[in-house]
This record gives structure tokens, C-alpha cells and sequence, in this order.
């Protein structure tokens, strides 16, 4: 776990939620925002967060 907080967060990549989970359930591990905007595309669930721009597949 204290590895992954180390880690830097690639704003460019899509994180899958099964490999990398919310440290705070429904917040950005990035900036703590739970405002978030999503979509379903091909069966897949996407949130992306409006404030820092991460994405993570649900």
C-alpha cells in the first residue's frame, strides 16, 4: 500500500479499478475530488475526474 502512495499517477493512462482501487472510496486518489464525470463505451464504465483528469475503468 505505501508503495503505491509513493508511485506517481500517469494522467494519461486509464487505471483499471481491479488493479488500482480508491484509496478513499469515490475520490481521486490524485486530488481528493469526488466530482467525477463518466461514460460506458463498448461495455466499459470510465470515470474521469473533472478536476485533475484522471481516469480509471470500473
Amino acid at each position: 500500500m505505501e508503495e503505491r502512495q509513493q508511485q506517481e499517477i500517469d494522467l494519461t493512462k486509464v487505471y483499471d479499478y481491479a488493479e488500482f482501487p480508491d484509496k478513499v472510496s469515490g475520490r481521486c486518489d490524485n486530488c481528493n475530488s469526488a466530482y467525477f464525470k463518466s461514460s460506458v463505451k463498448g461495455g466499459v464504465f470510465l470515470r474521469e475526474y473533472r478536476e485533475c483528469g484522471m481516469k480509471k475503468s470500473i
